[in-house]
């Protein structure tokens, strides 16, 4: 094909003669400048952490969608299934991954589970961490949460490094907010990234300490406009993800978001390609090409290098995506599971006070972070019972144990804003209990017990309506067509938002982080109220 060339690690732009042969990059006849005339190609773009699950969609389903986008690989960590399923869920996502062209490099999850604070479905111990990444198809050893374990040197967590370092593999990092010593230390033990940043004074310390840092845009979590300024200081050391995408989000785009809206704010286009499409490449060693004779022929065609329109997606030499169409097939998958728990009463999710005293610990939600913070607020009481108050927007939040019978946690919550109903997810972070928000103990009841009959899903409920997406894979996953259930995902969040009035941009990813310990100050998890900060459960009640 005759067509320009974006050459990334040159920085140079040539008008081509780009030759294809047996999936391969063939001859490459320079015939000079830059033509304006025509298209442009240049290597695709690279998630360099997501969670392919949290898409709620198979990896054969994920792909489908994200090749419209010129995403060509990722770098997926498997630990949502594998807090359900253990190394057999892993394994589930590689073999449905081989079912397509895309290329994806699964890690060997870390912390499964994440802490001892909750109750998961599995457990992958450091021998099986060792047994994963003796896999051709592990590549890396997967986001290290328990940074604490590796600060005081736990032998279970060193063990895991110490497999990774025995395969040369690298391991990659998870530690919000860690500065100073302790950040240092923690890389020295051979952490090399981290995607949990959210100040730039943070970024650039980490990097200071050999760390690459990956700039976050998901459906919950967002860094972009505090971190952004590091791409034109530390060009080698920055790469883009997305960590938790949502289908709907998923259709509406990917990488390509992220590197227009670098180019937008004047930041220079090779720095932001180097982070777009090379530099994921490089650190993880992927299989992928970047347009260099004998490379896998995997690239993209752009019309211009300014508006970034993806006209075609190639991979191994073959049309992937044309003119905004998948031409990835639409694969059904194996259903696998785990899911052991009963149906639920309005009675399991009263609280009668102690005392009568209505002083209480809320969690309070923050749009766009992972983090929250934890108040000092006052409970609404009905009949000597704690219940949500909607004019305070102190709403109750329940965890739901999914793998055994066992009494719901139940806290507050702040910031959802709804006014009726609830909204129900067996997508609950890292355990993927079953997690609910609501205005009321029978709607709360009512939602988590769409998701119960299904076997996982979301579900929303109010109005006299019930709307569930069910997801029969895991409790995580759907192997249905990944753009119809992103058109179902997009009716039961605007429904959350228009009916039930809830004031979060992204209602159903927020409400999935409100049980994940890891990330401080104040989460709910199946056995209680805790604190993220001191790493210890503490009373609902002051």
């Amino acid at each position: 094909m005759r067509i320009n060339i974006v050459d990334i690690l040159d920085k140079n732009i040539y008008e081509a003669e780009l030759h294809i042969a047996d999936g391969k990059v063939g001859q490459i006849e320079n015939f000079g400048p830059e033509n304006p005339a025509l298209n442009y190609a240049l290597p695709g773009f690279v998630d360099a952490h997501v969670h392919i699950e949290s898409s709620m969609l198979t990896p054969a389903q994920f792909a489908r969608l994200a090749v419209v986008h010129g995403t060509v690989a990722t770098v997926s960590d498997p630990h949502e299934i594998a807090n359900v399923l253990g190394i057999e869920g892993v394994k589930y996502m590689i073999e449905d991954g081989k079912r397509t062209p895309f290329k994806f490099c699964f890690g060997a999850p870390s912390c499964v589970p994440a802490t001892v604070f909750e109750t998961a479905g599995a457990t992958i111990d450091a021998a099986q961490v060792g047994e994963l990444l003796a896999l051709d198809d592990i590549g890396y050893l997967a986001e290290v949460m328990n940074f604490p374990g590796v600060l005081h040197e736990d032998p279970g967590m060193m063990a895991k490094i110490g497999w990774a370092k025995h395969y040369n593999k690298v391991v990659d990092g998870h530690a919000p907010g860690l500065r100073g010593e302790d950040a240092r230390k923690y890389a020295a033990n051979g952490i090399t990234t981290d995607h949990e940043c959210f100040t730039y004074e943070e970024a650039r310390e980490k990097i200071g300490y050999g760390v690459k840092i990956l700039i976050r845009e998901g459906s919950a979590a967002r860094n972009f406009d505090a971190l952004i300024p590091l791409i034109d200081e530390f060009p080698e050391q920055i790469m883009f993800c997305s960590d938790d995408k949502h289908p709907d989000s998923l259709v509406a785009g990917h990488i390509n978001v992220l590197v227009k809206r670098a180019l937008q704010l004047g930041y220079d286009i090779w720095n932001i390609l180097l982070a777009a499409c090379i530099n994921p490449v490089k650190h993880y060693n992927l299989p992928v090409g970047i347009i260099r004779e004998g490379d896998p022929a995997d690239f993209i065609v752009v019309d211009n290098l300014q508006n970034f329109n993806i006209l075609e997606t190639l991979l191994n030499g073959n049309w992937v995506s044309e003119n905004g169409i998948s031409k990835l097939p639409d694969l059904r998958s194996e259903h696998i599971n785990h899911f052991e728990c009963a149906l639920k009463t309005a009675a399991d999710f009263k609280i009668v006070t102690e005392k009568n005293s209505n002083t209480v610990r809320v969690i309070e939600a923050l749009e766009g972070q992972l983090i929250t913070n934890q108040l000092i607020g006052k409970a609404k009481i009905s009949d000597g019972t704690f219940i949500s108050d909607t004019e305070a927007d102190v709403l109750k939040v329940v965890v739901v144990n999914r793998y055994a019978e066992s009494e719901p946690a139940i806290a507050f919550i702040k910031n959802f804003g709804l006014k009726e109903g609830a909204l129900a997810s067996s997508v609950a972070h890292d355990s993927h209990n079953i997690i609910c928000v609501g205005c009321d103990d029978e709607s709360i009841a009512q939602a988590v017990n769409l998701v119960i009959g299904s076997r996982g899903g979301i579900s929303a409920v109010g109005n006299h309506e019930a709307h569930l997406i069910p997801l029969p894979i895991a409790g995580l996953m759907t192997d249905r067509d990944g753009y119809q259930v992103a058109d179902e995902y997009t009716r039961i969040d605007n429904f959350v938002k228009d009916s039930l009035k809830s004031t979060l941009k992204s209602p159903f990813m927020s409400l999935s982080f409100m049980a994940l310990l890891v990330i401080p100050s104040l989460k709910l998890s199946d056995r209680g109220l805790f604190d993220g900060e001191k790493f210890e459960f503490v009373t609902l009640s002051i």
